[in-house]
């Protein structure tokens, strides 16, 4: 077996560095729709990621839809992607992943990172994924100073948009898929290290319910209620929690209404689906569609559903276990004890195994509380992760590990 220390013991003498840089990187806000800041990040991530010597390219991408609280659909525009390429003639191909964008918009309070200790920073997209996309650049530096660096060629995609469902990048991730061997992606490992297995799939859905607007006191029975209307929906639609193993359900938003004395004609309701497997969307389409046919069935009444279904479930393929047990195999030399864990997350990993790409896709630093002001992450855990991905990558092109 070759002596890999070389090239990974360098990987400890850049920590210090590369924890100055992440600090840097998580004071540009890049929430989803701060489009100015997540371009800002991904022109800051092209310099960082200079070192590599790679062709890079700043891609515009379509602007992401939804529905506002009028029931419109509008678009708004996401920041710009970065798309990295080196070598695309090797033999072998993987593609890395990871995302620029958080869910902190430029007006939330949690903007700044703090030293919890020694080795803990708390801060936004400290974790998720900014340290991650610091754990993908020293992997591939430590590629880059091997002998056989030649037999492997890698793009790397950071897109602007994934905590919002990845629907401008999904073009990209689609494209990645059918052009590369394997895929890492770079979220947080979860708190104890354990790398995710199994993911479930995930849909975001829009209801939008038409009433008639009329006087709550002269004309009350000339109303239609859009909001009692919409509160039949979600009743009905939050009784099928439990109906059907491993689908859940969540009401998460609900607007309508005004003055208390006008019988309100608007409503606009928003809803999350978690599916295991694929037979789960047919089934709560099915669901949705008497919902619906109910509720419209009523005079003076009508509904709209608009959204669907974006990341299917991640199910754990022959080659998806393949990679598991290589990176299993690379953290025990590493002294790590890694296990693996499937969970009701959802991530670019979805869509991509979905086009069939095997791929792991929690390979960035080990935090916690994400998606919260108490986001943290373990510094030391930045060359950790690397070495572990540089390992895997080593061995690899080395030919110890076989993939093609």
């Amino acid at each position: 077996m070759p002596d890999y220390s070389p090239y990974l013991s360098p990987i400890d003498t850049a920590l210090p560095a590369m924890q100055d840089t992440l600090v840097r990187l998580a004071a540009i806000n890049s929430g989803s729709f701060n489009a100015a800041g997540v371009t800002a990040m991904a022109e800051a991530m092209q310099q960082v990621f200079s070192p590599l010597q790679a062709s890079s390219e700043l891609l515009k991408l379509e602007a992401h839809r939804s529905v506002n609280d009028a029931g419109q659909s509008i678009s708004r525009p996401v920041g710009k992607a970065l798309r990295l390429q080196l070598r695309p003639q090797a033999p072998l191909q993987v593609f890395f992943c990871g995302h620029l964008d958080t869910v902190f918009a430029a007006d939330h309070p949690f903007q700044a990172v703090r030293q919890v200790d020694a080795d803990t920073l708390n801060g936004p997209g400290v974790a998720d994924l900014k340290g991650g996309l610091l754990v993908l650049l020293q992997a591939l530096m430590a590629l880059e100073r091997s002998p056989w660096k030649n037999q492997i060629g890698w793009t790397v995609l950071m897109n602007p948009d994934e905590e919002i469902g990845s629907m401008s990048s999904a073009p990209l991730l689609n494209e990645a898929a059918q052009s590369h061997h394997l895929g890492l992606i770079y979220e947080p490992a979860l708190p104890d290290g354990s790398i995710a297995s199994a993911r479930k799939g995930s849909g975001n859905f829009n209801v939008v319910v038409h009433g008639r607007a009329a006087h709550a006191g002269r004309d009350f029975d000339k109303g239609r209620n859009a909001i009692a209307a919409c509160a039949e929906f979600i009743g009905g639609l939050n009784a099928l929690n439990g109906t059907r193993e491993g689908v859940t359900i969540n009401p998460g938003y609900v607007k309508g209404g005004g003055a208390l004395n006008v019988v309100p004609d608007l409503a606009v309701f928003k809803f999350n689906v978690r599916t295991s497997q694929m037979s789960d969307e047919c089934w709560m389409h099915d669901e949705l569609d008497l919902l619906m046919n109910r509720l419209n069935a009523s005079e003076g009444l009508h509904c709209e559903l608009s959204g669907g279904f974006t990341r299917p479930p991640k199910i754990v393929s022959a080659e998806i276990k393949r990679l598991m047990d290589y990176v299993g195999d690379c953290g025990q030399q590493l002294g790590l004890s890694l296990h693996f864990k499937p969970t009701g997350g959802c991530c670019d990993g979805n869509n991509l195994a979905a086009h069939g790409l095997a791929n792991l896709d929690n390979m960035g630093v080990v935090g916690d509380a994400i998606h919260s002001d108490q986001e943290w992450m373990r510094v030391s855990s930045i060359s950790e992760r690397a070495k572990l991905s540089a390992l895997l990558l080593l061995r690899l092109a080395s030919g110890e590990l076989h993939w093609v």
